[in-house]
């Protein structure tokens, strides 16, 4: 490790422009992209903003422990999905659950009455060809100016990285899966 000094003056310049809802994208092969997601909507929320989940892939009865925290604290998560993909007994009713919740979560994003809307694991049912790429890209670009989305997921499309603000690519450098540990529930739920 190369020890540094600490900047002593300002290392930017503070931007000038006009404060406005921001797409942001959280992408990649690494962790962290709904928990980078979920630590933004806890933000929002202890400033009193309103907040609202929605997850792509997880069935609406999960009770994974962001749901059980964001219950106690108030913040609406909804899970519109059927599970992992290969575990589905149906993947044409995958796909008509994934139709059905961006109906809602389009709704939501139109309404404005939300600052913050995540929007964890859509990149699934866009790559599956479940969701119509054109229509969600519709959506943002015309959602209210004050509403700022999140995105999750693996293999962002290229035309979302263009439309987004900001994007972060979560690189995996090592992961316990791969030394053979399994998932553990209060780490990767």
């Amino acid at each position: 490790m190369q020890i540094e000094t600490p900047p002593t003056e300002k290392p930017y310049e503070k931007p000038e422009g006009e404060r406005r809802g921001l797409l942001i994208i959280n992408t990649g092969d690494g962790k962290g992209k709904s928990t980078a997601a979920f630590g933004l909507a806890l933000r929002a929320h202890g400033r009193g903003k309103a907040v609202k989940i929605f997850q792509f892939m997880k069935v609406p009865s999960a009770r994974f422990g962001e749901h059980r925290m964001f219950e106690q604290i108030g913040i609406p998560i909804e899970g519109l999905g059927d599970g992992f993909s290969w575990k589905s007994q149906d993947l044409e009713r995958s796909a008509q659950l994934a139709r059905d919740g961006w109906a809602r979560a389009a709704a939501a994003i139109a309404s404005g009455e939300h600052f913050l809307v995540v929007l964890d694991e859509i990149t699934y049912p866009l790559i599956y060809g479940w969701l119509p790429l054109e229509d969600v890209l519709r959506v943002l670009r015309d959602r209210p100016r004050e509403v700022h989305v999140v995105l999750t997921g693996r293999r962002a499309p290229p035309e979302l990285v263009a439309l987004a603000d900001t994007v972060t690519e979560m690189q995996m450098v090592k992961h316990a899966f791969q030394a053979g540990i399994p998932a553990q529930r209060g780490i990767e739920d």
